[in-house]
């Protein structure tokens, strides 16, 4: 669609049966003069204050990719016969057709069966398992990669390093690429790129060889961690995402956990390379079972594919889909994937704050990676293997928090009935306000229970409270940042990801150096004493986070809630386009972490 057409004239609706589907559409006037097609500026003010409240937002859809006039209902409305009037084409005389699932389409990922889906869920959840897995499991022998070499521990630390920035790296790339190409195609490419380039670091003659080979598979490797969470609300309508969200939350921590647990012992029997080749066995099986038996899940490409196909059976060229006649410029989707994170990082105290907390927690999970060598292997005397041991009450605690997950939900769905579905963001900090306390426990009692002569339990033990903390207050942080930035919410948790894998990837630098100079007691109490800093967060934001929300240049602060009190989370009736900014679309519950 030509973005200068401006065109105003009513075109008559063709008659159509009412579907008895529950998602049916009605639609009015496609484009009246406030959704005329006109360029935007993507990156100032007006562009991007959140005015409206969307009650079913999705995160996943392709909002920055799109228009904003782009109607992103054909992706979660199904019809009987397919498709949904669009905008009037170039001629002015015929519309094109918007196509769409149909009622029961085996298409539709939604629609396919339970067994196939929670396999696909499995999949993918266990994908990220071995991609947190491959970030720790190498720390089990950093001092073997150190003798071997030639070099410090702190240029063997660097493996780590290199490894963890990718992950901030790579979402600023995979993510657009996914909105275009969908996801199966990028999982394949990206974990096949991954398992080639793990064999020189497990063969690598040099340490640079083995540097460049992690940093490369640390950028390969954050693809799976980006997209897993699309994946899963690709497959699961709302109500069904308790307990597939549950499992697949608990996977980014428990990977790093059985690292150092697995890697340990291994490492001790056969050296620090079977590192690598244990990790090479384990993501060339995921690579196979998501490459071959997870078809395409993304409602966008599977129905760009299914238009393209209906224009060749047919001869007709008005089959489309929003993709096809709304995509942003080049340059718009460039500056709103690349500029508009780092603008909200830094430019909005909610989602820096947020960011920071966030940061605080994941630098601490790599710390342990360094710490707990400290503590039990050249404190205690104990080797890798068994160190790897003391991380079980962290998994533990993981897991532990994950099961709790759906009852936290279900807390939730029975608190935003008090607000007619229409609740404040800062509802989303009550389990960060309740499990924020976890964290500083936890590292207090690591700390005063890790002197040398004492028993290897209380510094163990430390982990669970740790562990069982890291999931509600990542999904609560995730959550909050969705509700206060609505469509901005990608590029807030974009900004998120990369600030707090770059600090993950610095702390293992330095926890060795603090740890000599500090002593065991007093690094572990620093740490427990800036986390216990970082609770005043969530209640900050619970008593100023509306005020803050008011004067944020993009944050959504609750002006259309009066309206949309009355608006169910059922079909949206679009006979006022005026107001309406294609306000259907289904909510994601976003535990990306």
């Amino acid at each position: 669609m030509d973005s200068n057409d401006s065109s105003t004239t009513e075109v008559e609706r063709p008659s159509t049966q009412a579907s008895n589907h529950p998602d049916h559409v009605k639609y009015g006037p496609i484009n009246p003069p406030s959704l005329a097609r006109r360029p935007t500026n993507p990156l100032s003010r007006n562009a991007t204050k959140e005015t409206i409240r969307d009650p079913n937002l999705d995160v996943n859809l392709p909002y920055r990719t799109l228009s904003n006039e782009a109607n992103l209902t054909e992706y979660t409305t199904e019809t009987t016969d397919g498709q949904i009037p669009g905008p009037v084409e170039p001629d002015g005389e015929h519309r094109y057709k918007l196509v769409t699932f149909t009622p029961n389409d085996p298409e539709n990922p939604k629609n396919w069966s339970k067994g196939y889906k929670w396999y696909c869920t499995m999949v993918v959840a266990v994908t990220c398992f071995v991609v947190a897995f491959s970030s720790s499991v190498v720390t089990a022998d950093i001092a073997g990669v150190s003798d071997e070499f030639g070099v410090s521990e702190e240029v063997a630390l660097l493996s780590i390093t290199l490894f963890v920035v990718g992950f901030g790296i790579g979402p600023m790339i995979f993510a657009p690429l996914s909105e275009v190409y969908g996801r199966q195609v990028i999982y394949a490419t990206t974990l096949l790129v991954a398992v080639v380039f793990i064999i020189p670091g497990a063969v690598a003659k040099n340490i640079q060889t083995l540097l460049v080979a992690r940093a490369i598979d640390g950028i390969a490797f954050s693809a799976p961690m980006t997209l897993v969470g699309g994946t899963l609300a690709d497959l699961w309508r709302s109500e069904e995402r308790g307990i597939p969200m549950a499992a697949f939350s608990a996977a980014p921590f428990i990977g790093p956990a059985i690292g150092p647990l697995v890697g340990g012992f291994l490492s001790d029997a056969a050296g620090w390379r079977w590192l690598y080749w244990i990790h090479l066995i384990l993501a060339f099986i995921v690579w196979v079972l998501i490459s071959f038996t997870v078809p395409e899940t993304y409602a966008p490409t599977i129905l760009a594919r299914r238009a393209a196909k209906l224009r060749k059976q047919t001869g007709e060229q008005d089959y489309v889909t929003e993709e096809d006649i709304d995509k942003r410029p080049f340059a718009e989707r460039l500056g709103i994937f690349l500029v508009r994170p780092f603008q909200l990082l830094f430019g909005e105290l909610i989602v820096f704050l947020i960011s920071l907390y966030m940061s605080v927690l994941y630098g601490l999970l790599y710390m342990f990676f360094v710490a707990f060598p400290i503590i039990f292997q050249e404190g205690k005397g104990y080797s890798a293997g068994i160190t790897g041991l003391m991380f079980i009450p962290l998994a533990v605690g993981v897991i532990a928090s994950a099961i709790c997950a759906p009852l936290v939900n279900a807390h939730y769905r029975k608190l935003i009935s008090k607000y007619q579905g229409l609740p404040p963001p800062e509802l989303r900090l009550i389990p960060m306000m309740c499990s924020c306390w976890f964290i500083p426990i936890g590292l207090f009692i690591f700390a005063w229970t890790s002197y040398p002569h004492l028993i290897w339990v209380g510094p163990a033990l430390g982990g669970f409270p740790i562990g069982f903390g890291f999931i509600f207050l990542y999904n609560s942080a995730n959550n909050y940042l969705v509700d206060a930035y609505q469509h901005q919410a990608a590029s807030a948790l974009a900004a998120k990801t990369c600030i707090r894998s770059f600090w993950g990837a610095a702390v293992v630098l330095f926890t060795e150096q603090m740890y000599a100079r500090l002593g065991y007691q007093w690094a572990s109490t620093l740490l427990a004493f800036i986390s216990l800093a970082c609770c005043g967060i969530p209640f900050l934001f619970w008593i100023y986070g509306e005020k803050i929300r008011q004067r944020s240049k993009y944050a959504y602060a609750g002006e259309d809630d009066e309206k949309l009190a009355g608006i169910s989370n059922g079909p949206v009736n679009r006979e006022d386009d005026s107001d309406d900014q294609d306000l259907r679309r289904a909510r994601s519950y976003v535990s990306n972490p």
